[in-house]
């Protein structure tokens, strides 16, 4: 494991992010707490809600489009502006918004308002207490779960709107091993102070952040791959069965994320990004 000095640069937060405030703030929070250039998050969540945030820093920001494609889940509390049967809801959801659905982002989205298909894998109510309906739901990167719950809505015929969410996951990051912004503070202020143990838990290192295939190049084969070469069957450490359109982390022997690249052929590895390492 990277020392905690040269791990703050190429590690990812799993961040408990409170509802009150911007995405955004989080990143300059956590940019503040570890005096860093860069940092930036996978998905964002609009200021009232609150959850799972993974936040990037340093080089680990190069990984944040891949981090950005992980499915989530989330719980929140739908409020229907009229009373509608538990039954007549999940059989609506059964019919209407599970699996492929069309959606069209909302107003205040920064992406463009066309029509675009995404998939929701679950919707269940969990309870219902008149007018309030606590849901879980797993979908698809990239859904707005308020535009889900308005359209859900508009299909009941009674109109209804988002009070509360919660993002329980996001990838392999979960809320059960989150860590608010104070928790990560303090840990920041007891390894200042020469306890590093707090630190190293909430610090996750890019080989352990991302969940795809990782390949070992040797030595001197590092230059040839960061001046963005092609990696060869020849550069490998050990074999491991790749195939093409498969994208990898390329490691050094010691183990440490330096490259992504994507696979071309069963000898061919494209380097399309490295790393400082």
């Amino acid at each position: 494991m990277r020392p905690i000095e040269d791990l703050i640069n190429f590690s990812v937060i799993n961040v408990n992010k409170p509802s009150g405030i911007l995405s955004l703030e989080v990143d300059k929070k956590i940019r503040k707490i570890f005096h860093v250039k860069k940092v930036g998050h996978a998905g964002t969540l609009d200021p009232k809600a609150s959850g799972v945030l993974v936040v990037a820093m340093g080089e680990a920001t190069k990984i944040l489009g891949i981090l950005m494609n992980s499915d989530k889940e989330y719980e929140g509390v739908i409020h229907l502006h009229k009373d509608v049967e538990r039954d007549k809801i999940e059989k609506v959801v059964k019919e209407k918004f599970i699996g492929e659905i069309i959606q069209t982002p909302p107003l205040r989205s920064r992406v463009s308002r066309k029509p675009r298909k995404r998939v929701v894998y679950s919707f269940n109510i969990l309870e219902k207490n008149g007018k309030e309906v606590k849901f879980k739901c797993q979908v698809e990167a990239g859904t707005y779960i308020r535009k889900l719950v308005h359209d859900i809505g508009l299909e009941l015929g009674v109109g209804a709107h988002l009070k509360y969410l919660k993002r329980i996951r996001s990838g392999k990051f979960s809320i059960e091993n989150s860590y608010t912004i104070q928790e990560i503070e303090r840990a920041f202020s007891k390894w200042e102070k020469g306890n590093e143990s707090e630190l190293s838990k909430i610090l996750i290192p890019i080989e352990e952040a991302l969940d795809i295939k990782k390949v070992k190049i040797k030595e001197k084969s590092i230059p040839r791959m960061m001046s963005g070469k092609n990696i060869r069957l020849k550069d490998l450490l050990e074999k491991v069965k790749i195939k093409p359109g498969e994208r990898v982390g390329i490691l050094s022997p010691s183990g440490y994320m330096i490259g992504l690249g994507l696979v071309k052929s069963w000898n061919k590895i494209k380097t399309d990004r490295v790393f400082n390492y």
